[in-house]
């Protein structure tokens, strides 16, 4: 007689699907679990009664909302799944209130699903019972997530996995936007010129970015060490190691911190304040 597998479900909210195509990227899922419903590969009016749902994407429209309170009902265990649903993506665009004007009001004459103020996150709604952090996670991540290895031991944030060497007579007078030819495999990218936050970024990317030369831009959200303290703390540290690592001016220091490069994620840290909503436990994130 087959054995019966458990059931689970990919909802998907407003985002870009690459959290889907890394589930599809990952194998050992097939063998341990029953996927019913996933827009992107399979069809259905509803979500079914499922043992797992993931949920991927922010709450960006009322239709957002709708389809997750609706979802959540049928699902033993939520998991907000990649940066869209743990702190509300790219496009929640941080604090910047008035980008989000130009949004608002509009859609309804179109009869479109009306634009909320700002893509929240689906806890700001909902329970979740686990995060899985990333822009996308991993297809490993995933499979840490599904079918988990009681031996994993992950590395406490994205510079232990990446290896590279930090130099104390290294330091750079000025950072770079862009690559630069082909960084040093071996020399931290903070001594070659480059802004990387790995140093406070959460692990378990095994490094992708960084080791061919691309430096963190934090698309998995606060290690442990700052999960528990406020943005203006994960700012201070992260200010204080290239203010160390380089002789950069602090003032140049601090528009990096906030340019374009580093926002489309750095703002996510501040999700984790705790001003407006309770602490995300540190035993809840994969």
């Amino acid at each position: 007689m087959a054995r019966q597998l458990p059931k689970f479900a990919v909802l998907q909210l407003s985002g870009c699907a690459g959290c889907e195509v890394s589930l599809l990227n990952s194998t050992e899922w097939l063998y341990n679990f029953e996927l019913v419903y996933m827009p992107l590969v399979i069809s259905a009016s509803n979500v079914p009664s499922v043992d797992v749902l993931l949920v991927s994407g922010g709450v960006q429209t009322s239709e957002d909302l709708y389809k997750l309170l609706r979802a959540v009902n049928s699902a033993k265990e939520i998991v907000a799944v990649g940066t869209c649903a743990i702190s509300g993506g790219i496009t929640n665009l941080g604090n910047r209130d008035d980008v989000r004007q130009m949004f608002l009001s509009e859609a309804e004459r179109f009869h479109l699903p009306r634009m909320l103020p700002k893509c929240h996150p689906i806890d700001d709604y909902v329970e979740v019972d686990r995060y899985l952090s990333g822009c996308p996670p991993t297809p490993e991540l995933f499979m840490q997530l599904l079918v988990p290895d009681p031996d994993y031991v992950p590395k406490r944030n994205v510079c232990q996995e990446c290896g590279r060497k930090k130099l104390k007579d290294m330091k750079p007078d000025h950072f770079f936007y862009s690559q630069r030819g082909s960084p040093d495999p071996d020399i931290c990218l903070i001594n070659q010129g480059y802004p990387c936050v790995g140093t406070s970024t959460r692990a378990g990317c095994n490094a992708l970015c960084t080791k061919p030369g691309h430096p963190c831009v934090g698309c998995r959200g606060p290690s442990d060490a700052f999960i528990d303290k406020n943005a203006q703390d994960w700012f201070d540290s992260i200010g204080k190691v290239f203010e160390k690592m380089t002789d950069v001016p602090t003032e140049e220091i601090q528009a990096i911190l906030r340019s374009p490069q580093l926002s489309l994620f750095l703002f996510q840290f501040a999700d984790y304040d705790h001003v407006n909503k309770k602490p995300r436990p540190k035993e809840k994130i994969v």
